[in-house]
């Protein structure tokens, strides 16, 4: 409703001022072309109510332009108002957009990892011992003092599971700075079961808190 109501009010106060401004135009004509001809002497003795008369039409004017113009202005502060608000919902919308592709990422990213730990920690300790790692590494949750290859506590910490898994079956593919390639057995993967190696994949991302 309030759209075509100022629409309405736009349109009459348009007219208004036309038909004041075309009685302002013509009187000036008037006075200016016509009456000089016909009345050489005018105004003479009626200047003052021609001053009045004047003065009036001309206040008129500026009165209908400052009243009705201020009509003009109630569109725009509605058009302001629906953009602010088409703005704001666009925001939320996109805010919205964006939390839900933030949470539901999180959430893959967790059962991507949840998936990838497959093993039993508490067999794959014995998985660790049984295959000779004590003899090599140093890890404390398996009371490991080996020097011969890196600690295992430093080296793998906060190392996600495929990161433990590779440096187990293909251990060059990334070697620990400070030592040589080839220090590690390189058939684990054809020595170890599968479920052997996912449980000491377990074991070493819960003894070093990786994953």
């Amino acid at each position: 409703m309030a759209v075509p109501l100022f629409a309405f009010i736009n349109g009459t106060s348009d007219v208004i001022l036309g038909i004041v401004a075309a009685v302002l135009i013509g009187y000036s004509l008037v006075v200016a072309l016509v009456i000089p001809r016909r009345w050489p002497d005018f105004p003479r003795r009626r200047l003052p109510l021609f001053a009045l008369v004047s003065a009036s039409l001309v206040a008129g004017m500026l009165v209908s332009v400052e009243v009705l113009g201020e009509a003009h202005h109630f569109p725009s502060a509605e058009a302001a108002t629906s953009s602010t608000g088409a703005a704001t919902t666009t925001v939320s919308s996109t805010s919205a957009r964006t939390t839900s592709a933030a949470t539901t990422t999180g959430g893959a990213t967790t059962s991507a990892t949840s998936t990838a730990i497959q093993g039993n920690a508490a067999a794959g300790k014995a998985v660790f011992t049984s295959a000779g790692c004590t003899a090599c590494h140093t890890l404390k949750e398996a009371g490991a003092t080996g020097t011969i290859g890196p600690n295992l506590d430093m080296g793998l910490k906060g190392k996600s599971p495929d990161f433990i898994r590779q440096s187990i079956v293909d251990p060059n593919a990334e070697i620990t700075p400070g030592y040589p390639p080839n220090v590690m057995p390189q058939d684990f993967s054809q020595k170890l079961s599968p479920s052997d190696l996912d449980n000491l994949v377990a074991f070493l991302v819960a003894s070093t808190k990786g994953g």
